[in-house]
């Protein structure tokens, strides 16, 4: 029998110890690449290996579910004003930078065709209901896997009301104040996780997430050293602009 010392030294000395490694999850698609939430960003966050892909949705005036980060379509589009405010007429006569169309939430999902795992960021008002409703069809039409749907949000009514609806979707606390002040609200949606900002997170903090039962999807951690510092708090996913990064 080795001892522990000698099989220490042994994982070092051959670079073999199998260290856990995070979740690649790619931001908005792969933001770093292409443009925000777009399915070319999408398509390229899957070209570059990721786990996971988070995205971020709104709920039209005509009740469509489209893929975007803004509350205002200014920033990122031909036209003005809030999101909400749009149907689905009008937002297809958009164009975002680069010559992209907004998607519907259906598009991404096609796209994806459950080949890696989406964390969906309720960032609307009464968006839980209708993701709610889609992410059930293509589970029981599509033969989506319901482990490949997360559902996140810094809206914590709007994850209650998730909750109210689905009793088995995974959840995840999104927070961008003290992690810790999310674990309260994680116990009582029976989430399986907390996404705090890396820059909230040490390893005191990590060990009291982890400790609490909650994995840790942490974002957006773009620069290498930023990633190894994450990688070194055994954080369980990295959510990143650059997904090639993480690897």
């Amino acid at each position: 029998m080795f001892s522990r010392i000698t099989l220490l030294f042994i994982c070092l000395s051959l670079f073999s110890c199998d260290m856990k490694k995070p979740l690649v999850i790619g931001h908005r698609g792969a933001m770093g690449h292409e443009t925000e939430n777009t399915l070319p960003s999408i398509q390229k966050a899957m070209d570059l290996g990721v786990d996971m892909i988070e995205i971020d949705v709104f709920k039209l005036k005509s009740g469509e579910v489209v893929v975007f980060h803004d509350d205002t379509v200014d920033r990122l589009t031909n036209g003005p004003g809030s999101i909400e405010g749009y149907n689905i007429i009008e937002l297809k006569k958009l164009i975002v930078n680069g010559g992209h169309q907004i998607p519907i939430l259906q598009d991404v999902l096609k796209l994806i065709d459950n080949k890696v795992a989406l964390n969906i960021e309720l960032k609307g008002a009464g968006t839980a209901d209708r993701v709610n409703f889609i992410m059930n069809y293509y589970i029981n039409k599509k033969n989506w896997s319901p482990e490949n749907f997360i559902i996140s949000s810094f809206n914590w009514d709007e994850l209650k009301e998730m909750r109210k609806l689905n009793p088995d979707v995974a959840i995840a606390v999104l927070t961008e104040e003290n992690p810790i002040d999310a674990i309260p609200m994680a116990k009582e949606l029976q989430a399986v996780a907390i996404n705090p900002y890396f820059k909230k997170l040490d390893l005191d903090v990590a060990n009291q997430i982890h400790d609490a039962g909650f994995k840790i999807y942490t974002w957006t951690v773009n620069e290498p050293e930023d990633i190894d510092a994450m990688k070194k708090l055994a954080v369980d996913g990295i959510i990143t602009n650059f997904p090639e990064r993480v690897n």
